[in-house]
């Protein structure tokens, strides 16, 4: 495969990584924040937040809402009142997005991001969970987070976000307690060693 080489200087662009923030994060929308980036491109960029649930709202509930199912959310497949639902990021906080194992794909709507994860923000797939022939694993956000031209790549070079492996295990992980401290272990970064200042001599 070739690689894609970005106008940043960045050797290529970073779909399929984890974006895990700074203890310097200036924005506190992001503090803590671990990002699986779904898309990267000269025009911009778009992750979604892996590691911060919507307070007291289901997967039921978003089926509700949508009238997929009922009130009584019967006829749900097994496992699937599990599937958290994530505050995704500060864009368009009212869509929903699914980010889900490789086994499901429709070839109109779902963005291929690796070969483990992909992106659908339709119903189509909200209706394939309830009917059972949905994705293996998959969770579910509220928003995005997203980036203009140019703007992901500035922010990493003020040492804003480190980059990490986007490992399936971690990014469905229900615990989201301790999440950000994992993905940092995947590079051995121990968070207590990193500097709210770092790179600022």
């Amino acid at each position: 495969m070739a690689v894609k080489r970005s106008r940043s200087g960045l050797s290529r662009f970073l779909d399929g990584q984890l974006l895990v923030a700074m203890p310097g994060m200036t924005d506190p929308r992001f503090e803590r924040a671990v990002i699986c980036l779904c898309a990267h491109s000269d025009e911009g960029a778009m992750g979604i937040r892996i590691n911060q649930a919507v307070p007291q709202v289901t997967f039921g509930d978003i089926l509700e809402k949508l009238d997929i199912v009922g009130e009584d959310h019967a006829g749900l497949p097994e496992g699937t009142e599990a599937i958290l639902v994530h505050n995704g990021g500060p864009v368009e906080s009212g869509r929903g997005f699914v980010l889900h194992s490789a086994d499901y794909v429709s070839e109109k709507s779902t963005l291929l991001i690796d070969e483990d994860l992909c992106l659908t923000a339709t119903m189509e797939i909200l209706r394939a969970i309830v009917a059972g022939e949905g994705p293996r694993r998959a969770l579910l956000a509220l928003g995005y987070a997203g980036w203009g031209p140019g703007q992901l790549e500035n922010e990493i070079q003020q040492n804003g976000w480190l980059l990490c492996p986007a490992p399936a295990d971690l990014v469905f992980d229900r615990s989201l307690a301790g999440k950000y401290e994992r993905a940092l272990a995947q590079i051995g970064v121990d968070p207590t060693m990193l500097s709210a200042d770092a790179g600022h001599a």
